[in-house]
């Protein structure tokens, strides 16, 4: 069943997957602009859950696949939305961009508020930590092994609950 939108350009887009929010930029004609933490590079850093995420331009419906999601612009009363031409702009210029990604510091949701607001805040990260979060993180670094970030930031997501948005 296809899910009726009504996004405007500027819009923040939350994408609701299995165990996190995934957030993006409408940029219009179906198509929006996010930060994509499996499109980067491995970081050199020893810091775990750091890594680099590629800024993608994708059609909205290819993004969600078959996840649900929807226009989240909470934050229009505590901040003053940017003009939509300029959140456009600004996100069609950072595409193909390499940017540092860590899942508690500068997330998907970071990147697009930025990008709406000027802010980069992000209401997901102020949950409380999940306890298996903290056990596959101290596993891994009992191991000192680092070499895949990607696999244990997938792990992690798919570990972590849902946080409450509404």
């Amino acid at each position: 069943m296809a899910q009726t939108f009504n996004g405007k350009p500027g819009d923040l887009i939350v994408i609701n997957r299995l165990a996190y929010h995934h957030w993006a930029i409408y940029i219009g004609e179906n198509e929006v602009v996010h930060l994509d933490p499996e499109g980067g590079d491995s970081s050199s850093s020893l810091e775990l859950l750091s890594f680099r995420g590629e800024v993608k331009r994708q059609k909205l419906t290819d993004l969600v696949a078959n996840d649900t999601y929807q226009v989240k612009n909470l934050l229009d009363q505590r901040y003053r939305a940017r003009d939509h031409y300029v959140i456009v702009k600004e996100a069609s210029a950072m595409v193909g961009r390499q940017l540092s990604y860590n899942d508690d510091t500068y997330n998907s949701e970071h990147f697009a508020r930025d990008l709406r607001y000027g802010e980069a805040e992000s209401r997901q990260v102020r949950r409380a930590a999940c306890p298996a979060w903290a056990g596959l993180a101290a596993a891994r670094a009992a191991t000192n092994d680092f070499s895949d970030r990607r696999l244990l930031y997938r792990s992690l997501k798919r570990l972590s609950k849902k946080s409450d948005y509404d």
